[in-house]
């Protein structure tokens, strides 16, 4: 069953792909989104029916301070700073930016836009808060009670991203259909900001400078793909080594969210 949620476009279920070895990743235990705004009767009551008990929030304090949004009623908010030792990363400067076009032409220009995500990117991998947040994430998605769950970041598409593509690795879904769910948040997210670039450009911003950190790229990706593997030499060695994720929580990862 597909669940629309209007107020946030980016909502969707983690499950649904194929592993390797023919299982399925298990629908209606994990959903992604954007983050969660004041919402309307029609989206609380969607929200309602899926039974939530966590909603896992990967924002810095600043942007639950900007758009604090409201709660989903009967579940559990989680707060995860995944960029508490990070505060200057682009990621959390993103609704920032769309405001102030002169800061945007010195950061985002000539390329460093993309270098800038790139590197944040990595620092999911490798800043000790980032390690910390997605070690309680996923103790927390290991818990039958702790489930089904909501994953948020700001717009749904770069922590969030990470945090499901690899879930997604960790149970053997291949990285081709990993980087294809990844990159579905293109077409989910950037109409939502349309207006936001407008009176950017409104204000004499160039929005050619927005697309790199309004949308998602294979390479951003693959700049935590590498950082990963790099370090830990594979994903489930960064889930054990990275993240410090014993053996018990892996097995009961993937016997949560695999179904035969």
């Amino acid at each position: 069953m597909t669940v629309t949620v209007g107020s946030m476009p980016n909502f969707r279920d983690v499950g649904g792909r194929r592993t390797r070895d023919g299982t399925t990743v298990r629908t209606g235990l994990l959903y992604r989104s954007d983050q969660i705004p004041a919402l309307p009767a029609d989206d609380v009551r969607a929200l309602a029916g899926l039974g939530l008990r966590c909603v896992y929030d990967l924002r810095t304090e600043a942007e639950r301070a900007m758009l604090p949004g409201d709660r989903v009623p009967g579940a559990t908010h989680v707060p995860l700073d995944v960029l508490a030792d990070d505060r200057q990363s682009m990621a959390a400067r993103l609704l920032r930016l769309l405001t102030d076009p002169g800061s945007a032409e010195s950061l985002l220009g000539d390329g460093r836009g993309v270098a800038m995500f790139v590197a944040s990117y990595r620092s999911f991998v490798e800043l000790p808060s980032a390690q910390a947040a997605f070690r309680r994430l996923f103790e927390g998605l290991a818990e039958a009670d702790r489930l089904p769950a909501l994953l948020h970041c700001t717009t749904g598409k770069d922590r969030t991203g990470w945090a499901c593509a690899s879930l997604q690795l960790l149970l053997g879904v291949p990285q081709d259909e990993v980087v294809e769910d990844y990159l579905e948040s293109n077409r989910r997210i950037l109409g939502k900001y349309a207006p936001h670039v407008a009176a950017f450009a409104a204000q004499g911003g160039d929005p050619a400078l927005l697309e790199p950190v309004l949308g998602v790229r294979e390479e951003y990706l693959d700049a935590s793909i590498e950082a990963a593997v790099r370090a830990h030499g594979s994903i489930e060695g960064y889930f054990r080594k990275g993240l410090g994720l014993d053996d018990a929580t892996l097995e009961a990862l993937k016997g949560q969210f695999l179904v035969s």
